[in-house]
């Protein structure tokens, strides 16, 4: 897969480049780019002459010589789409004694959209996802991501779990921040697929499994054309009223959600691929304490990886 990558450098560098994991599995920075932010402020034209430059530059890192990071820093915020498919508003109806909220939402002309992240507290393929301690049902949510520059441009594409916890939220819907902002709660995939080297990101599928003891606990699929909004109407309700000077990513919404007997479970492996975007695994960790090192991390990259949960 080749896309668009944030990584530390062997000498502890943070850079953005552009990278390809299974040609000649290397990175090459884009020229007099600071940081993703730096680059989400740029319009969609520069963004692109940037990677073409980049792509015919010699100086070039292996792959498996940098820290990958996650795609975002600075201002970069990381938003959400809710009930964006059938699956998703008959999920919202199972779990809620207040169905009739999620059907109205489906069907309204103003979508359904929500914080999910500032960009320190994004984990990325390798790291762990976390679930809350006070939850009691916990699913993964596998979904098309949107980078969307200052300008309102769709920049790129990748792979989002919008981790949730579906007893907080169902027991009331006022809950949802706290069913969706935590420290674990959002992953991303590193490689963001530039928008002009994927025709149409509705064509392909969503896939995910989650992996218990090795064995398969569940698994999902659907077709990113059940996606009832266009990308770019989302894009415009979220841009309308909010100004992101350092651009923004924004999730499109789950259409593959378990039934309402299954629920993450620490050590679960959680495996998402998006056809021509790319794919994400994490392994789950429970309790906030496993994800402390974010903290540090904001200014010691280094301190990015697997790692595993902390003894309670």
């Amino acid at each position: 897969m080749r896309g668009i990558l944030r990584y530390a450098d062997a000498d502890g560098r943070v850079r953005v480049g552009l990278g390809d994991d299974d040609g000649e599995a290397v990175v090459r920075p884009l020229p007099d780019v600071r940081d993703m932010a730096d680059l989400l402020r740029r319009p969609l034209a520069e963004i692109r002459e940037l990677a073409a430059a980049a792509s015919g530059e010699r100086l070039a890192a292996r792959l498996a010589d940098v820290a990958v990071l996650p795609p975002v820093d600075g201002g970069t915020e990381v938003w959400a789409g809710g009930v964006t498919y059938e699956r998703s508003r008959e999920a919202r109806g199972e779990e809620s004694d207040s169905a009739d909220l999620y059907d109205r939402v489906y069907d309204a002309d103003r979508p359904e959209l929500f914080f999910k992240s500032v960009a320190w507290r994004v984990v990325t393929d390798g790291e762990p996802t976390g679930v809350r301690a006070d939850s009691a049902l916990d699913v993964p949510e596998p979904e098309l991501a949107l980078f969307v520059n200052a300008h309102a441009e769709i920049v790129g594409y990748g792979v989002c779990d919008d981790v949730s916890s579906r007893s907080i939220e169902g027991e009331n819907a006022l809950y949802l921040p706290q069913a969706k902002v935590y420290a674990g709660g959002c992953a991303l995939g590193a490689f963001v697929r530039p928008v002009w080297e994927l025709d149409d990101p509705r064509a392909g599928a969503v896939r995910m499994s989650v992996l218990r003891g090795g064995e398969e606990a569940f698994t999902g699929e659907v077709a990113l054309a059940g996606l009832r909004r266009r990308p770019e109407d989302l894009v415009s309700s979220l841009f309308d009223c909010y100004p992101f000077p350092d651009g923004a990513v924004l999730a499109t919404g789950t259409g593959i959600v378990p039934d309402m007997d299954f629920t993450l479970q620490e050590d679960d492996v959680v495996d998402i691929e998006i056809t021509g975007v790319g794919s994400l695994r994490n392994t789950v960790v429970r309790g906030q304490r496993a994800l402390d090192w974010l903290v540090a991390a904001r200014s010691e990259p280094a301190l990015r990886g697997p790692r595993a949960p902390l003894p309670e």
